[in-house]
């Protein structure tokens, strides 16, 4: 399983870089760069083959790529001279018009958007199918002493379902949980429906500073009517069945499942299980080992929901609305940084994304083919926008650094001396390198806890 994540990840990172260092070579050659080489992979080529001018190589480390745009050797005889300018030879980097430079660095970001709007929208115009669960709310803190969440202070209860959050309706608990993750300490208008009395109540989700993410304190209610049993688990050789409606565990009612693992967890070895079956209370019991998380084998219900199919106008609207919503997402999370959020928690390297990737895909696939491959471009999408966002970022060597070196050149109407152009080089690496050493640290970190 492990192997199937690792390349299932390597292949869809592979497809995102692929895309984007695409977007570089097919702009270069349009605005007259020539390229010399184009890259999937870092370090010494496993496999290279020249056609043309452009030697297309498959690199030895399996994350990142690039695209070499001829101009190196150029730039090299002007620092080495130290002449105010680089010879503005054709068909070279800096041979080519700051405008057209601009079009070769921003292309790479842009093609991730538009592959990110692409995927979204054969997504939602096909349609997909999702397991979720109702919109009916827990609260957190009835589960640990002493702790107040934006919920309690709001006026929230357990039992209140969640039917509309600032004007949207809101039918599961995914659609509860994104307009709360992406609005920590903002203001949130809640519709709730308590028994069938019809309620507004206003909550302000709290930053959660190890995810970044906004949280009001609550789980998300399921009845703790088995749906179905792993065979052969400890939940079968006790007898639990489908169907069965567990109502206590060591005497503590359960009338959903966080109160069934809360009073689990007290003991952690064996539990007595009171259920209902065709009306007749019956108790087992079930032996628990918290070193085999919640392995019981008991399958819980959940709720099976399905996007219908688009036309493909409505869908290309929806796919250009669903990746706008996530590149402002993407921006905004960049101003949370400075939050005192936990960056080993928040920053992702590349081996944690390629392990999350993969681990997105595999669990799909496990439930259907389609759902895997629903799953897996999904996530693509969102990292790809995440890759986009990332590179226009105003610092030195990312394609956002550059593009803001080429602006100043276009506004002094000259360009920039070889060696200001290599000092910015040099801080740009040392602070991708900096960037890079935290983000794999918080890597192992992940992987480690995982």
């Amino acid at each position: 399983m492990i192997f199937a994540r690792i390349a299932l990840g390597l292949l869809g990172l592979g497809i995102v870089v692929f895309v984007h260092e695409l977007g570089h070579f097919l702009a270069a050659r349009a605005v007259g760069i020539d390229v010399e080489a184009f890259s999937i992979g870092w370090g010494s080529p496993i496999l290279k083959k020249k056609i043309g001018n452009v030697e297309y190589r498959l690199g030895m480390f399996p994350i990142g790529g690039y695209c070499k745009m001829r101009g190196d050797q150029e730039f090299r005889e002007a620092y080495e001279n130290n002449t105010n300018g680089i010879s503005p030879v054709k068909g070279t980097f800096y041979g080519t018009s700051p405008f057209r430079r601009i079009i070769a660095c921003f292309s790479g970001p842009l093609f991730n958007l538009i592959f990110a709007i692409l995927v979204m929208s054969i997504i939602w115009g096909i349609g997909f199918e999702m397991q979720t669960l109702d919109s009916r709310i827990v609260l957190a803190s009835e589960f640990r002493d002493d702790t107040v969440f934006p919920a309690d202070i709001a006026g929230l209860k357990t039992g209140d379902r969640i039917i509309e959050i600032n004007g949207r309706r809101t039918n599961f608990h995914h659609e509860v949980q994104e307009n709360i993750a992406v609005n920590p300490e903002r203001p949130l208008n809640v519709v709730v429906d308590r028994q069938g009395q019809i309620i507004t109540l206003q909550v302000i989700p709290e930053l959660d500073k190890r995810t970044g993410a906004g949280r009001i304190g609550i789980f998300f209610w399921t009845d703790t009517i088995i749906a179905d049993i792993v065979s052969g688990s400890n939940a079968a050789i006790a007898g639990l069945q489908t169907g069965d409606r567990i109502t206590a565990v060591n005497g503590e009612t359960t009338a959903n499942t966080i109160e069934f693992y809360t009073a689990l967890e007290k003991n952690p070895e064996i539990a007595l299980i009171n259920y209902i079956r065709n009306g007749i209370e019956h108790t087992t019991e079930v032996i628990f080992s918290q070193t085999d998380g919640h392995g019981l084998g008991i399958i819980w219900p959940r709720i099976q929901y399905k996007t219908p199919t688009l036309l493909p106008h409505v869908a290309l609207a929806k796919g250009i609305t669903e990746s706008w919503k996530t590149l402002t997402l993407s921006l905004r999370s960049f101003g949370l940084l400075f939050r005192g959020i936990d960056l080993t928690e928040a920053v992702s390297g590349p081996v944690r994304i390629t392990y999350m990737v993969g681990e997105v895909a595999t669990e799909g696939f496990g439930q259907s083919f389609g759902t895997g491959l629903r799953s897996m471009a999904s996530f693509l999408a969102l990292i790809s926008i995440a890759l986009c966002v990332m590179n226009l970022l105003p610092l030195p060597i990312l394609d956002g650094g550059l593009i803001v070196m080429f602006v100043i050149e276009i506004i002094r109407r000259k360009p920039l001396h070889p060696k200001a152009i290599r000092v910015v080089q040099t801080i740009g690496i040392a602070l991708i390198f900096a960037l890079m050493t935290f983000a794999l640290l918080g890597d192992i970190l992940y992987l480690a806890r995982r």
